[in-house]
């Protein structure tokens, strides 16, 4: 498969315990990396987005507790820290769902086997991780090999960030592109600047560009207009959860693309592992939205003529930075997992989030 390249987003360093992170804050001008070395800074890695996407929360929540019981291996230290931890992003489930496993891991042990367990678990998580994101590329290709005419390009748009960088390698929505790339399928990307914090134009079309996919950033209202022209085949998105209904929640824009998607036929794909399903809740109106800090709509970063990063504001009044929004399960064509595409029902009490459950699929 193409590669974005340094490669996996989150390491384990070579003293065997501390974690070293990409800190996506400085791409696309540099590449920069940060080691955790406690759970306080595994905390602020997550809240203050030097990590972004689902799955790629969840691993480092994972290791942070890792990091916690190294120093303190107590029922009260566990307990603390996932409470610390699941402060962090209200939205994503995965973060949930990695603490859980990781406690459910560690129980049965005391002292230096519970950090050992943590650490085996923790180092699970990523690889399943990795393992889960090829397959969904796979099952992702037979939909764009199924879009393909003979010599014309694959158009897809997808929002937001679901590629390597929002996973611990390869991606989500963006792991059917590098497969087709592979391949030599012709594909282009419409990519959603994805604003307030812009991570279409940073991160996504810097990987796509570090992967030579051929791609063009486009504001985020453009889709629309360029579904009216039938300039879009298919869109691809990742999500943060999906409720058991089938309801997706993913990064704020998602629902304006699938409404616009479904009034000119194109199909709307979500990209998502088995872990970001929620079987806890019925709907999407029950997943919390995190409202983020409003400077990230006032204000916006960029780099300047001299090569300098800057921080200009773009308004004095004030702002609402609701970060997430629920696109409801109708407007999903189907959901690419990494044990298949499945197209939504009545029946998604069946789908609901459980490691080793069997989910119903009525095929492509």
């Amino acid at each position: 498969m193409v590669r974005y390249s340094p490669g996996r987003s989150i390491v384990l360093e070579e003293n065997g315990w501390s974690v070293r992170v990409l800190d996506q804050r400085a791409l696309p001008w540099r590449v920069t990396w940060a080691e955790l070395t406690t759970v306080t800074l595994a905390a602020e890695a997550i809240s203050e987005m030097w990590v972004r996407g689902a799955p790629l929360i969840g691993a480092t929540a994972a290791y942070g507790l890792c990091l916690a019981l190294r120093e303190d291996p107590s029922d009260a230290s566990l307990e603390r820290s996932v409470a610390l931890l699941l402060r962090t992003r209200p939205t994503a489930v995965n973060l949930r769902w990695a603490l859980e496993r990781v406690r459910a891991a560690v129980q049965p042990s005391r002292g230096t086997e519970r950090v050992a367990a943590a650490y085996r678990c923790a180092a699970a998580i990523c690889d399943e991780d990795v393992t889960n994101n090829r397959a969904i590329g796979e099952y992702g290709l037979e939909l764009l090999r199924a879009a393909a005419t003979p010599g014309r390009t694959i158009n897809v748009l997808t929002h937001c960030n679901a590629g390597a960088l929002a996973t611990v390698d390869y991606g989500t929505a963006l792991a059917p592109i590098y497969r087709a790339k592979e391949l030599g399928l012709p594909v282009h990307v419409w990519v959603d600047e994805t604003r307030p914090r812009n991570q279409g134009a940073l991160l996504t079309a810097y990987e796509l560009g570090r992967a030579q996919v051929a791609h063009t950033v486009i504001a985020d209202n453009a889709g629309g207009l360029l579904m009216q022209r039938g300039e879009v085949d298919l869109c691809i998105v990742g999500a943060d959860r999906v409720s058991r209904n089938g309801d997706v929640c993913n990064k704020i824009g998602t629902y304006l693309k699938a409404l616009a998607a479904y009034d000119n036929n194109v199909p709307f794909y979500v990209a998502v592992p088995l872990s970001t399903f929620d079987g806890s809740l019925a709907s999407g109106s029950d997943i919390p939205i995190e409202q983020r800090d409003p400077d990230e709509v006032i204000s916006i970063s960029g780099q300047n003529s001299a090569g300098n990063i800057e921080k200009v504001k773009l308004t004095h009044s004030p702002a609402a930075n609701p970060a997430f929004d629920i696109t409801p399960a109708r407007l999903v064509t189907a959901y690419i997992t990494e044990r298949g595409i499945f197209r939504h029902s009545a029946e998604w009490d069946q789908h609901a989030r459980t490691q080793g459950g069997v989910l119903h699929t009525t095929g492509v």
